[in-house]
């Protein structure tokens, strides 16, 4: 299989529909690494985030499940699905997990940001989107697992489980709101300045790596993006919310966290 363009030094995930057949055991892909402190869990919140005994509420790592409802938000389709599954796992394992904090300890919410794994080892992420119950996403400098976590999310994929039996896949025009999601387009053009590079896509949506994240791409790949056909994931910003920004080719900003969250589509 080719390596992507976009890679420094990782091997390419694969472009999303143009992958080899992967026979995925459901044993650990993504091994425990040594020993780990155990932990005993209060309460599984939804299909990524769960709370410990302790207080501590933890974010996964390497994925995104569907949103519960809130805030006048109706559930996303396998919202409830991932988070019935995700206690599940956690009840099998005795109602404990085993933690490997992130390099980045936590996010703006205060939360943990972890790997998890049930009391033989498994990873609970991979478990998760080996059923197509969440996204993968990578984001620096939590991204160790983000290789088997993309081989996971692509097996089911392939298999139309979950989250892939419809094409969950927008076009830049089809965005209504922000939040989470995967846009799939043409780059018309790419620019460079001290907000970073910016991949404009054939309608009103704008990808942006930031400088402080370039080194995670192939800087001269990105230049070259113009006039390819390209699927981004990631969360989208609304800017017309933003007094004094130009919105009207670029109302939608996605950053780009990960050389993962971008493919390059044939």
């Amino acid at each position: 299989m080719a390596k992507s363009p976009l890679t420094r030094k990782a091997p390419l995930a694969g472009a999303f529909f143009f992958f080899a057949v992967l026979s995925f055991p459901l044993q650990a892909v993504c091994p425990v690494p040594g020993n780990l402190p155990t932990y005993k869990v209060r309460k599984v919140v939804d299909g990524d985030t769960l709370r410990l005994i302790d207080g501590r509420s933890v974010r996964l790592i390497g994925l995104n499940a569907p949103e519960l409802a809130r805030k006048g938000r109706k559930a996303e389709p396998y919202a409830e699905a991932a988070r019935k599954r995700l206690d599940e796992l956690v009840r099998v394992s005795g109602g404990r997990v085993q933690m490997r904090v992130g390099r980045e300890p936590k996010d703006r919410y205060g939360r943990t940001l972890a790997h998890l794994y049930d009391s033989r080892g498994r990873n609970l992420e991979e478990r998760l989107l080996v059923e197509g119950l969440a996204f993968h996403v990578a984001i620096a400098p939590n991204a160790a697992l983000s290789e088997c976590h993309a081989a996971a999310e692509r097996t089911a994929r392939q298999a139309g489980r979950g989250i892939w039996q419809r094409p969950p896949q927008q076009t830049p025009w089809q965005l209504r709101q922000g939040g989470f999601a995967l846009v799939r387009g043409w780059v018309t053009r790419v620019d460079r300045n001290r907000g970073g590079v910016w991949l404009q896509l054939d309608g009103p949506v704008v990808l942006r790596v930031e400088l402080k994240q370039l080194r995670q791409f192939d800087a001269s790949a990105l230049q070259r993006l113009a006039g390819r056909r390209i699927e981004a994931r990631g969360w989208v910003i609304d800017r017309a919310r933003r007094g004094g920004v130009n919105t009207k080719d670029s109302r939608w900003m996605l950053p780009l966290t990960h050389h993962s969250m971008l493919e390059v589509l044939r």
